[in-house]
Parts: structure tokens; sequence; C-alpha cells
């Protein structure tokens, strides 16, 4: 049976693939850039703004969808800035269901205005604090720093997140343009990690294919895939309708990597030609480890449950298969493995029984 929506948003639900910077409320992006005096695109209203935002995202310009993040960095230059939008991306995610996040960003990006990058760290942990703490711990939400993989501050970032492993931060990631920039520019930053037994997932298979996923993992180490959409190519259908894994496929799929698709932006940035074409049906009919994401819920003018509520009504999934989803994004949670199988068999199990049970009722 088709779930409903209500049911959708009420289910708990598990977020390990969006940017902080590309999840901020646009009346809060209005509000901030008037006391900085940044110029925006519109400041008729934030529904004239999120409608500029979604448009410009969509417009199949890089240059016009990367300007949209322009605006939003511009006004997370400070610490109270940084806390409150950190406290509201709680706040929003709770009110849609998420129980179980990892929120990344570079910080790199946020020390415009002169903070240091403990300084930009510990204002967003404050503000997830706070969010968890209006939410009366309905939520559990951790970080993950990002090191723009055109830049050259990798290792400086990974000796952070480290640093902060204890005090909220879950895990390192790079981000940025894969063409041209391979990770493996940054191995002294993933030999590191390793070193330190500490968690990394790297954006790789999105824009660029094949040897992004090989070079994340079998370079790098990588524990997740950040899209990894393009491990499809990698794979064969055959006209009698059976498939065929190559090896880095069949690689993949084998050792469970963790695919964090992000099915709204994906069909933004080009990846995939429209939901009902995503590679996540056949990924998930090959019962690859997939996990569901918003990625950028601004620009993609998306949240979890509508992400999940347009692959019910591209694929015909039931609440049983968003349960398997949602298991499987816990599962591969960088957080210690007796609070993942506290918050599966606590939280994600018998948040889905009662739904299916309703549903069945």
């Amino acid at each position: 049976m088709e779930p409903t929506r209500a049911q959708v948003q009420a289910a708990p639900k598990v977020l390990l693939h969006d940017h902080l910077d590309g999840g901020v409320r646009p009346a809060t992006v209005l509000e901030l850039s008037a006391e900085i005096g940044h110029e925006l695109p519109t400041d008729e209203s934030a529904e004239a703004l999120a409608a500029w935002f979604a448009e410009a995202a969509d417009s199949g310009s890089l240059v016009r969808y990367l300007e949209t993040f322009d605006h939003t960095v511009a006004v997370m230059q400070t610490a109270a800035a940084l806390t409150r939008i950190a406290r509201e991306c709680v706040e929003d995610l709770a009110a849609d269901g998420v129980v179980y996040a990892e929120i990344r960003y570079a910080p790199e990006q946020h020390v415009e205005q002169g903070l240091t990058l403990d300084e930009v760290v510990a204002a967003v942990q404050e503000g997830f604090e706070q969010g968890v703490a209006d939410a009366g711990g309905r939520i559990v939400v951790r970080q993950l720093l990002t090191a723009m993989r055109h830049q050259a501050r990798s290792r400086e970032i990974a000796e952070l997140a480290v640093a902060w492993r204890d005090r909220g931060v879950a895990g390192f990631d790079i981000a940025g343009a894969e063409a041209g920039f391979p990770p493996t520019r940054h191995l002294d930053a993933f030999e590191y990690l390793q070193r330190e037994n500490s968690h990394f997932t790297i954006h790789a298979g999105e824009a660029f294919g094949l040897p992004s996923i090989w070079q994340a993992i079998q370079w790098c180490g990588a524990d997740r895939l950040g899209h990894g959409v393009r491990i499809v190519d990698d794979i064969e259908v055959k006209d009698d309708g059976t498939y065929e894994l190559g090896r880095l496929a069949a690689y993949v799929r084998d050792q469970r990597i963790p695919l964090e698709l992000a099915p709204a932006s994906n069909v933004q940035t080009g990846a995939a030609a429209s939901i009902a074409e995503h590679p996540i049906g056949l990924l998930t009919k090959l019962r690859f480890r997939v996990t569901v994401n918003t990625d950028n819920r601004l620009m993609s003018q998306t949240s979890m449950t509508d992400e999940m509520m347009a692959l019910v009504k591209a694929f015909g999934y039931d609440l049983a298969d968003l349960r398997w989803f949602t298991i499987n994004a816990m599962k591969s949670a960088f957080l210690p493995f007796d609070e993942r199988l506290a918050i599966i068999d606590d939280v994600i199990k018998p948040g889905y029984a009662a739904l299916i049970a309703e549903s069945e009722g």
C-alpha cells in the first residue's frame, strides 16, 4: 500500500548527506543579509528569494548554481549567525521526522571575518546542541567537516575533525568540482585519518564517473561515497533483463560501501535525467547499500519527506522499502556501533512497525 505523505513525514528518517550552507532558511538569508549589507538577487520577500534559489539551481548553469552558495556563505561569517543557522537546521530536520543527521560544511569558508577554524566548529556545535535540546532529544545531530578539493587545506581540516571527534564531529569529507581535482590530491589527509582511526566520506561519482569512485575507495579508503550514483556505469543491463556487474560495482556492493544518493539534487546536476530514471531504482533492486539524502534542501526545495515521497511515486515503494533505506543509513552512520543499534532497535523499527500496523488496520 502506498504510504501517505503524513505517514512518511511521521516515519523516523536518517540523513547522512546534507550541507549546512545548502539548507539555510530563505527568511534567515534575507534577515542576515540586511544586517551585514549583503546584496541579494531579490529582497522582496522570503518566498521570492526561495523561488530565486530554486530557479538558479535548476537553470542548468553551473555558474548560477554555485552563485546560490555565495549568498548563503556570505551570511555565515560570524559565530552568532553560524549558531543560529545550525539551530534552525536541527529544528527543520526534527520537524521533518529526522532522528539522526550528519550535517557537513567547510569550516574554511567561514573565516572571512576573522573567526578561527575552531571558533567556526564551536559555533556550529553550539547551534546543534541548542536545536537538539529544543527538540527534546528526539534527534541526534553530528558534524562532518568538509575540505574543498580545489584548495590545499585538507590535512588541516582533517586534523580539525580529529581534534573535535569527541565533541560532536563525526568525520571528514571533501567536496567541490570532481573533474580536475581527484581525491588522490588529498592522500596525506586520508592517510592521516586512517592512522587516527577516523571516519571519512568522499564526494565521488556524481559529476565525474567511475575513476572518481575507484580512486575514492581504492586509493583513499573512503568509508562512504558522497553520491556515487555513477557506479551504474559499471552495471550492464542485458537484453533478457539480467544484470552483469563490473569489478568495481561488484566490489562496492560486496563490501556494502554506502551510497549517499540525493535524487532531487542528482537530477538538478544532471547526474540523472529524472526521478523515475534515477539509478536508485536499479541500485535498490540489486541491493547496494543505498541511502536517501537531501544534499541541499534550499537549492533543491526539498526535505527528506519530499525525497521519499518522490521515490514512492516513481518506484511504488512502500513503508517497508523506506524502512530499508533508513536502516541502511543508520548502519552506515559515523556513530559507535552500540549507539547505531540503539537507534535502529528503539526508534526506527518501532516507528515503522506502528505506521505499518496503522496502514494495514
